[in-house]
């Protein structure tokens, strides 16, 4: 009996109905064919098995990464994304994750709201976090001179501090959605 074999994003191949369920954790947004990403998830999953994906909401609701993107890109003079173009919020509008699941052929689809505050002890910190774990924020910023990354992070870093308090440190606003459905 052959098997067919599902190909990933990084070349690693699988074959059909090989996993009972697979997760991408804040991934799925920057896949340029998220379609394309999803059905070879879909192929790699046994019949009954389970996606889940964790995304962003909307840039209104996570304003401790909308705010450095769109500072950014205002130093930067980088023009909007377009729709439909991959990037941390390109699931988050209302709706979206779920007919992005349906439509990869994805079964009682459910997308949840959850509220997921970065805590950190302060705004410097929550810099440190994002110059270290957020790729797409050093891209969005390779044609700058050091100078300008400088006064980037720096104005990134005041701006954060509205989030800062004695009492709490840093809590950055954060809403995640979290879509799960059975192939």
């Amino acid at each position: 009996m052959s098997r067919r074999v599902s190909s990933t994003a990084n070349g690693t191949t699988f074959p059909a109905g090989s996993f009972d369920a697979a997760i991408s954790r804040v991934g799925l947004i920057y896949f340029p064919d998220q379609q394309r990403a999803l059905a070879g998830i879909r192929h790699a999953l046994r019949e009954g098995g389970r996606f889940a994906a964790v995304v962003y909401s909307t840039p209104d609701r996570n304003p401790f990464f909308a705010l450095p993107v769109g500072i950014i890109r205002r130093r930067a003079q980088l023009p909007p994304p377009l729709p439909g173009q991959p990037g941390p919020f390109s699931l988050g509008g209302e709706g979206v994750l779920q007919r992005t699941l349906e439509q990869a052929g994805f079964r009682d689809v459910r997308v949840q709201k959850v509220d997921s505050p970065l805590r950190v002890p302060t705004a410097a910190e929550c810099v440190r976090f994002e110059r270290e774990s957020f790729g797409a924020l050093l891209q969005m910023m390779s044609g700058m001179g050091d100078d300008e990354r400088a006064a980037t992070w720096a104005e990134i870093e005041s701006t954060l501090a509205q989030f800062e308090t004695a009492e709490a440190g840093f809590v950055g606003p954060c809403e995640m959605l979290v879509g799960s459905g059975t192939r």
